[in-house]
């Protein structure tokens, strides 16, 4: 296992490749119907999908990286499903190095309302942005966002799609999404509006810092935000009880198809 002076969990690949930890605030702001605005702070890994992070066995129940929790979930690795879910899409990477920021797994438990796969062709290149977005009833989809010799969006990541996918029980599957996904870099800085009606309903944003995935680092982040995923799905259940108390109608949950690249 390779380590460096600063304690660096093993990945495989060293530098700017090694997997980074990333000190976040999300935000959410709902314009419409009414207003309401959540802030909370968490953690997130940043992994090259080929080369995960390997723990030291005292600390692996702080960082899992399951097949599973990803694509249909029956992939042998969370790169065998992304290839799968791209071949669907007649999408081949021929190889290409992957860049995934995500939770982990933590206790056994992960929810990831967003999960960004950065995929890059055989020759380094961008080719696309996976966007996986998960609801709190055990669904996922996939947004494929093209970036390859899109101008602009190569260098910034941002894309308009279709919402096509049940995530809030407050918003009907319609209007648009307004992704700006770059690839992080020392900063992270992720961006996505619902736009409906002619405005932007809802915006969701990720801020965060880097720092090198350490044990010592996982470990300041481990107790500054204790079971950061559980944290997670229960602040997302805590808020939606609080907009239910002020009388913000819910949509019910249309029955949806299986996406393309997304089945067993």
């Amino acid at each position: 296992m390779t380590r460096t002076s600063g304690d660096l969990i093993s990945t495989g690949s060293v530098g700017t490749d090694s997997a980074a930890l990333y000190d976040c605030v999300i935000t959410h702001v709902r314009r419409t119907p009414l207003r309401h605005t959540v802030r909370h702070r968490t953690y997130l890994w940043c992994v090259d999908v080929d080369r995960l992070p390997v723990l030291p066995r005292p600390l692996r129940p702080l960082a899992r990286f399951d097949a599973r929790d990803h694509f249909t979930g029956t992939a042998g690795s969370i790169r065998a499903g992304l290839d799968a879910f791209l071949a669907a899409q007649g999408v081949d990477l021929r190889g290409g190095r992957v860049v995934m920021l995500a939770h982990a797994r933590v206790f056994g438990f992960v929810f990831n309302p967003l999960s960004v796969f950065w995929c890059h062709n055989a020759s380094g290149a961008l080719m696309c942005v996976v966007a996986e977005v998960h609801n709190t009833y055990g669904q996922r989809h996939c947004y494929l966002l093209r970036t390859e010799g899109a101008g602009e969006a190569s260098r910034t990541g941002e894309v308009v799609v279709n919402k096509s996918f049940y995530v809030s029980p407050f918003f009907a599957v319609e209007g648009r999404y307004r992704m700006r996904l770059p690839l992080p870099g020392e900063r992270l800085g992720l961006t996505v509006h619902l736009e409906h009606g002619g405005g932007r309903a809802f915006t969701a944003v990720v801020r965060g810092v880097r720092r090198p995935a350490s044990v010592r680092a996982l470990l300041s982040a481990a107790v500054r935000r204790p079971w950061s995923t559980a944290a997670v799905w229960a602040g997302i259940r805590l808020h939606g009880v609080r907009l239910l108390l002020r009388g913000l109608p819910v949509h019910p949950r249309p029955a949806s198809p299986p996406q393309k690249g997304m089945l067993p």
